[in-house]
């Protein structure tokens, strides 16, 4: 367990060490808010839903650009997007002035996000990117500027002022183009129609689209790698089996493979404990279980987590067998927290 940071541990060093308020902090949050609400209730959702509209209409890649923390927001929103199978990019203005305009076609929008409007890089990127014949849309907070004039579309969101006491660092500017952004992208997946399924298929290496995607015949061991036995095996001629596999248990079979039952090593410790000498003698069949959960190689993955942990009481794996209960494998609850669900 970690140590507290000394300034918290010693009280004496508090007099040298810069504290945050807690009254403050709380007071902070509180004008964050009325921020945040204050472009809630001034957005123009005309202009919202002409701008969603418009990029939803592109038959191209939708550009998005800024400088400096809007930048950082532009990146955010263009990989949003691309997440949604949205084709976006983030193009750096100032790059773009060396070389990378050459992406631009006339199919093609280009967001602009700037604060004052007036953002010299990308002034200076309106007529290149025009001369491409690009749709040029500005997302701008202060009125007058010299990027709505020279744009085609231009959206206004309200900005009471910056949660900074000097109204200059970009806190809540950033965090309304942030919300702006994000939102337009969920209304576009929503008149795209993305399924689960296709958004899982963007997000492969992710837990939602492993969820979503991975089945159990992914996920479970098959043939030599399978702990069987028959139920007329000696129990204790088994030890090697049921602890070499790495299952933590047996799966009793018969000669057609038919499964029979599942004996654990908790069944073998209890069987132990009841039988002491006894157990020399007693079969697996004797003692297995044989109305095991078990489940089919075409269900989902995250179903065999769940039907794992239902009661009446957790199991560590589940033979998974086909129709005609023939074993074909075992998914086992360390095999699917080793696959990322």
């Amino acid at each position: 367990m970690g140590s507290l940071p000394y300034f918290l541990s010693d009280p004496s060093s508090q007099k040298e060490t810069q504290l945050v308020d807690p009254i403050k902090l709380r007071n902070l949050f509180k004008s964050q808010q009325k921020y945040l609400n204050n472009f809630f209730d001034k957005l123009d959702h005309s202009q919202a839903h002409l701008f969603t509209q418009t990029l939803l209409n592109s038959t191209g890649t939708i550009f998005i650009t800024g400088v400096g923390k809007s930048g950082f927001v532009s990146k955010n929103i263009s990989q949003t997007l691309v997440s949604l199978g949205i084709k976006s990019q983030f193009l750096s203005p100032t790059d773009a002035l060396h070389g990378d305009i050459g992406i631009l076609n006339e199919n093609d929008v280009l967001v602009m996000f700037s604060k004052s409007g007036n953002t010299e890089e990308l002034l200076r990127l309106v007529p290149c990117a025009r001369a491409k014949g690009a749709y040029l849309i500005s997302v701008t907070s202060v009125e007058g500027n010299a990027l709505t004039g020279l744009s085609d579309l231009n959206v206004h969101l309200p900005l009471e002022r910056e949660l900074c006491p000097f109204d200059l660092a970009p806190t809540t500017s950033t965090a309304i183009q942030m919300v702006f952004g994000c939102t337009v992208a969920i209304a576009m997946m929503d008149a795209k129609n993305l399924t689960k399924e296709g958004y899982a298929a963007n997000h492969p290496a992710g837990r939602i689209g492993k969820s979503l995607i991975f089945k159990v015949k992914d996920v479970m061991k098959k043939q030599e790698e399978l702990p069987v036995c028959k139920e007329g095996d000696l129990i204790m001629d088994q030890l090697v089996e049921l602890t070499s596999k790495g299952c933590g248990c047996l799966l009793v079979i018969d000669d057609d493979y038919h499964l029979i039952g599942t004996f654990t090593d908790g069944d073998l410790r209890r069987t132990l404990k009841a039988s002491k000498e006894g157990i020399f003698k007693l079969t697996v069949g004797q003692m297995c279980n044989r109305n095991p959960r078990t489940i089919s190689a075409e269900r989902m993955a995250v179903e065999a987590m769940k039907k794992m942990e239902a009661p009446p009481s957790p199991v560590q794996f589940l033979p998974v067998i086909n129709e005609e209960n023939i074993l074909i494998g075992i998914v086992t609850l360390h095999g699917l927290v080793s696959a990322g669900l």
